[in-house]
């Protein structure tokens, strides 16, 4: 066996990527796939669209391999979208609806916050799957009674991916299931409290199981390979990037930004507005948990500017407009448009943009967006430090966003330690075919896998702390304004 294929099914595309046994890409296929905001507020997915998608990539992957060669496929998604389909015909019964999705805000404030937060690690939020699940049932007519008999099934991306994959097989992992807001952080598994505060049926929900373990073998696309890995994204980049030791982190730059940090085998609970959650379970192992902070908005802001604002042609012309000036010129973009995640926590925030002038050019405005990404790591930072007891001497970084280096000098700033990007930027496939190959014993431990870590870029702060911290007084400022601008008095 030469080859493990990692499979990333993210929010605005799908990937294959061919792995050989020194981590090298082989080869890489990608697609995009639309989304859908029908109304404000509202983001959704074809599901049945991206298992078209998978199938087609997978097979263009593969183009010059055998697929006899390839020793398992693992499996990273994103982790709060929400799929029901129908166990028989196997289509969807609605519109994915994707974690940024905030129609259910009105369910927030009903919920029991303190149930939530000590059986799940999280906070009652529209981010998480669970009362995307409760408007689905609630709203379509008669899907209550089919999915109380079984009729009708729940699960994240990966779940959706593996039963097409397998013909039937219903699981999900323990990382994914942890997003839910269902699942006990004591049990890992669904806690029947929190079931019946949403009155989602416990029949319509899929096995869990660990990240890396041989669930079944493939009869779609490539029949006989074993499926061996389902880890959700964010933690699959953490897993890639191999932080394996408690008080490692990294951060993930694409559609959104994740921090997460290794906090060992014992979940540390989080007083600074973070989510305690799965970082990763091995077959049989103890799981290993992890404080993540999510930033909703950061890459596609940059799309933002593209596609709605029209400032830029292509998203990697947002680092050279930036560059054509020194700073900011007093402007700072706060991009709420889903609201404010970590450790913010207000669903009901909308984006603003606070300090304009006539001075303003289309590159202060550039660069208030990469700086908004940069802000938000800093205040997840400070809250990961804060709650951990530890304090962050490295980030480790991955994502397309980070092929940007003026952004990633703005990190190493605000922040005030080296950010370091590794050889293979697609940390997230890297973190499913580790944990795959792991499963089937393609690779052999977790030395094995660190052997294979190379750095392709660091960088070191160089910013004026004075300077970076009156600029940060003023990004705070401005978000109160993002908060107190969609308050109703």
């Amino acid at each position: 066996m030469s080859y493990v294929l990692a499979v990333d099914q993210g929010t605005t595309s799908t990937r294959c990527i061919l792995f050989d046994r020194r981590a090298t890409v082989v080869s890489a296929v990608r697609a995009e796939h639309p989304q859908s905001y029908p109304r404000p507020g509202w983001v959704e997915h074809d599901a049945a669209r991206i298992w078209r998608d998978l199938q087609r990539l997978i097979r263009k992957a593969l183009a010059d391999v055998d697929p006899s060669e390839v020793a398992a496929i693992g499996i990273a998604n994103q982790r709060e979208t929400v799929v029901l389909w129908d166990r028989v015909t196997g289509a969807p019964v609605a519109p994915a609806i994707v974690w940024q999705d905030t129609r259910t805000d009105y369910l927030i404030p009903t919920l029991d916050a303190e149930l939530v937060s000590s059986r799940t690690g999280l906070p009652p939020a529209t981010y998480f799957s669970a009362t995307k699940v409760q408007w689905l049932l609630a709203e379509i007519p008669g899907l209550r009674g089919r999915a109380e008999r079984g009729e009708v099934l729940f699960g994240t991306m990966d779940s959706w991916l593996i039963w097409n994959l397998t013909g039937g097989l219903h699981i999900t992992d323990v990382t994914n299931a942890s997003r839910t807001m269902l699942m006990s952080l004591e049990s890992l598994d669904w806690d029947p409290e929190l079931l019946e505060l949403f009155a989602i049926p416990r029949a319509m929900l899929p096995e869990i199981r660990s990240s890396a373990e041989v669930y079944g073998t493939a009869e779609a696309v490539l029949p006989g390979v074993p499926i061996a890995a389902a880890i959700g994204d964010q933690q699959a980049a953490l897993f890639g990037q191999t932080c394996f030791d408690p008080g490692e982190a990294k951060c993930t730059y694409g559609t959104g930004g994740f921090l997460l940090m290794n906090t060992g085998t014992t979940p540390v609970r989080s007083s600074h507005g973070l989510i305690t959650t799965v970082g990763y379970r091995i077959g049989d192992e103890k799981p290993v948990f992890a404080l993540e902070g999510s930033i909703a908005i950061a890459g596609s802001l940059v799309q933002w500017m593209r596609d709605g604002l029209g400032l830029i042609g292509t998203a990697s012309e947002i680092e050279t407009l930036a560059g054509t000036v020194a700073d900011n010129g007093g402007c700072y973009i706060v991009p709420a448009f889903s609201g404010l995640y970590a450790p913010y926590w207000h669903s009901e925030a909308r984006g603003v943009i606070v300090g304009l002038t006539s001075y303003i050019t289309k590159g202060h405005l550039a660069r208030a967006v990469l700086e908004a990404t940069g802000w938000q790591t800093r205040d997840v930072v400070d809250a990961m430090n804060a709650d951990s007891g530890l304090a962050l001497t490295t980030l480790n970084v991955d994502g397309g966003m980070t092929a940007d280096n003026l952004l990633m000098q703005i990190v190493a700033d605000f922040l005030q330690v080296p950010v370091v990007r590794p050889m293979v930027a697609e940390t997230v496939s890297l973190g499913a075919a580790y944990a795959a190959g792991l499963a089937v014993g393609y690779w052999s431990d977790l030395r094995d896998l660190r052997a294979n870590r190379h750095s392709a870029g660091r960088w070191r702060p160089t910013l004026d702390s004075g300077r970076r911290e009156r600029e940060y007084a003023r990004w705070r400022r401005a978000i109160d304004c993002a908060v107190l601008f969609s308050r109703e008095d």
